[in-house]
């Protein structure tokens, strides 16, 4: 390799995080970080690693986008019949993770993931561009392909199939919520001293305590 690894270090300096200027509330403290993202003109903002567990406690990630906020949810739409799909199906304790490095900050995410309504994804779904519509229905999601021509035919043949046509949802695809049990906000501080406030779910409120970082 060119570089030593074990070289790469980055000291962080730009902000801070206290008890005193938060929110008691952990999803709107989210999105007020979220909202500063945007402000920022970050890359890919809702971008947010899923990391699932199937029954036999094997942990897989990926990168997925956030596409709806809640009061309690979290939203992200994919093809049910894709490993992530069937693995919340078989376990649905799930966590997500943000990192914006450009402002020092990652939140980690922890709760269980459920189906949307067939309302709510419907009107996602409608809004989404044609392209990505038509790709909806032209790929089967996590299962093995002959090549990257069949995945090209497939999409031709969906597109002359709806040609003209108001595409609809498919069957097998739609979104998630993932519900919230803790929400942990990860600030880069010099020395490696970050600040680390970790948010756990009460029945009508949010308890915050401070972790070592």
């Amino acid at each position: 390799m060119s570089s030593d690894i074990s070289s790469i270090r980055q000291d962080y300096r730009k902000q801070s995080l206290s008890e005193d200027t938060i929110s008691e509330n952990a999803v709107v403290q989210f999105k007020l970080w979220f909202e500063e993202a945007v402000a920022a003109a970050l890359p890919e903002v809702n971008a947010m690693h899923l990391c699932t567990v199937s029954k036999d406690g094997k942990p897989s990630g990926r990168i997925v986008l956030l596409k709806g906020i809640l009061e309690n949810e979290f939203q992200f739409f994919t093809n049910y019949n894709s490993a992530k799909a069937k693995a919340i199906d078989e376990n649905p304790n799930v966590s997500i993770t943000f990192f914006w490095p450009e402002l020092e900050r990652q939140v980690r995410v922890e709760g269980k993931a459920h189906k949307l309504s067939a309302e709510v994804s419907d009107a996602y779904f409608a809004s989404r561009p044609h392209a990505s519509q038509i790709g909806a229905w032209a790929s089967s999601q996590s299962s093995v392909i002959e090549n990257r021509t069949f995945l090209e035919e497939e999409n031709t043949n969906i597109s002359t199939q709806f040609e003209g046509k108001v595409i609809p949802r498919p069957p097998h695809w739609g979104g998630f919520g993932v519900i919230p049990e803790t929400i942990e906000f990860w600030q880069g501080r010099p020395s490696r001293l970050h600040d680390r406030l970790l948010y756990s779910k009460l029945e009508n409120s949010w308890k915050i305590v401070r972790l070592a970082p």
